[in-house]
């Protein structure tokens, strides 16, 4: 297999988030065909179709270009109020456009959600997912990831979950069938 770039975004902007830890165990535990790397939104601009003009703002030209440029996305994201968070969002409707050239299409992709409480992110896993439908990114069905109660998960950066790493790794690998399967 190939190695494949992939591009993971992080729906949270608090620095010591689970989900941001999160993000790193799974880049961890990523098989050496994938290549991961941080995305960082928290600089877009809140998506404004007056600014989409033939000199848009440069860090969303910058985004888009990421995106384009990766093999595939994987989305992890805590839940707010049972949706995803606005950040994510905009990060979302920004490479989305302008319409007709999003920069997500036919991306393969994969959502992890995660929640110090039992639902571990289902809403806002789902919330994603409704978006990459009309995005046409094939997003891996199963293994499916909503991780709760992920504030016990962690001593500081480190993962100490063995059945959690276990299953992060399981999980990375079937990402990389996924991406190989769907990739270009």
């Amino acid at each position: 297999m190939a190695t494949r770039k992939i591009a993971v975004l992080v729906g949270s902007l608090r620095q010591e988030s689970f989900t941001r830890k999160l993000a790193k165990s799974l880049m961890l535990a990523a098989p050496p065909t994938l290549e991961l790397e941080i995305v960082d939104i928290s600089g877009l601009p809140l998506y404004n179709q007056d600014d989409e003009t033939d000199t848009p703002p440069a860090t969303w030209t910058e985004f888009r270009g990421r995106i384009r440029d990766a093999d595939g996305v994987l989305f992890c994201t805590p839940e707010y109020n049972r949706s995803l968070p606005a950040v994510l969002k905009n990060a979302i409707d920004v490479g989305s456009r302008p319409y007709g050239q999003a920069a997500w299409t036919g991306k393969p992709c994969a959502v992890v959600s995660n929640s110090p409480g039992a639902l571990g992110g289902f809403g806002a896993n789902h919330a994603v997912r409704q978006c990459l439908v009309f995005l046409n990114m094939p997003c891996m069905q199963s293994p499916e990831a909503y991780l709760g109660g992920v504030g016990s998960k962690f001593d500081g950066d480190t993962l100490t979950d063995e059945g959690l790493k276990t299953f992060l790794q399981q999980f990375m690998e079937c990402f990389a069938t996924w991406v190989e399967r769907h990739a270009d």
